[in-house]
């Protein structure tokens, strides 16, 4: 774990929301001032380079990619600009292969599931939720992109197989279990990949926690089904939102030692952190560490 990560983890776990987004956004404006140091010591790259770069990284045929990334923190190395990366990405999936994005909404997804059930009802709007993330709202928003129907771990995809994978979350029992888009990204070939971002954003990693449920070696509390209505555009679709809250301290460091490093694969381009790893590897992997009873969340955290 490097210095930074060490000190945004401390952040995130002791400083509330507000506090945090003010620290990261003074963190990336002094990146922006040092933007010519860091670029003379790094170098820099334009969006053909990384695409070249890419091309020479991600090994393996894939069904399905699905990209994590955060555009501020391909600066100030990245001499392109979110269109064009965007561009890159569909050509680099073409058209017989699906690109996917999270389109999550973190103010939702922050707030645990325990929370809503004290409201009785709820409503959101599919095309109001702004997906966190530049590049993951471009795309979102982007011709034949199409999203699942989810307040909360909603995603996007473009290509052959994205009305499939998106299909029915809205009715899935859990919110990345069975019947949810990280469930069929687990049984297809799915890259999943990181640009800008380290694997602790890997949402995959929530799949294990939903398949086992109340068999999960970490104490958990089943929320109360929340009744809420997701309006797509003129249609109101009805939606039962439940799940578990589990009770402990995830610390996602510890992936490298379930997985390891050839199934867990990290590394820097001019200094940008990037990883890749397969979805199906990281499904397999949790569910054999948890019948261990060895989890990514610290024993004396709950």
């Amino acid at each position: 774990m490097s210095l930074f990560q060490a000190l945004s983890g401390l952040a995130v776990r002791h400083l509330d929301r507000s506090q945090v987004a003010v620290l990261r956004s003074r963190y990336h404006a002094l990146r922006i001032r040092l933007a010519p140091l860091l670029r003379a010591y790094r170098g820099s790259f334009d969006t053909k380079e990384l695409r070249e770069h890419l091309d020479k990284k991600l090994k393996g045929d894939f069904e399905i990619l699905m990209v994590h990334s955060s555009v501020n923190n391909l600066q100030p190395a990245f001499t392109g600009d979110a269109f064009g990366l965007l561009r890159m990405l569909i050509e680099f999936c073409g058209p017989e292969r699906t690109l996917v994005m999270p389109a999550f909404f973190s103010a939702m997804a922050s707030i645990p599931l325990v929370q809503y059930s004290q409201k009785p009802r709820a409503s959101t709007s599919v095309g109001r939720l702004f997906a966190d993330g530049l590049l993951t709202e471009l795309f979102r928003r982007s011709k034949g992109v199409v999203q699942s129907r989810h307040p909360i771990y909603r995603v996007s995809a473009l290509g052959p197989l994205a009305p499939e994978l998106v299909r029915g979350h809205e009715n899935a029992v859990s919110q990345c279990g069975l019947g949810t888009p990280f469930d069929y990204m687990a049984r297809h070939d799915t890259l999943i990949i990181g640009i800008g971002k380290p694997f602790e954003v890997l949402t995959q990693i929530h799949h294990c926690e939903d398949l086992l449920g109340r068999d999960f070696p970490v104490p958990s509390v089943q929320a109360e089904p929340l009744s809420m209505t997701i309006v797509d555009g003129a249609e109101e679709v009805p939606l039962v939102l439940s799940g578990r809250f589990i009770e402990g301290r995830r610390n996602m460091w510890k992936l490298r030692e379930i997985m390891g490093q050839d199934l867990l694969r990290e590394w820097s381009f001019h200094g940008v952190p990037l990883f890749a790893t397969w979805a199906s590897d990281v499904t397999r992997c949790l569910l054999e560490a948890a019948q261990k009873g060895i989890t990514l969340y610290d024993k004396n955290s709950a």
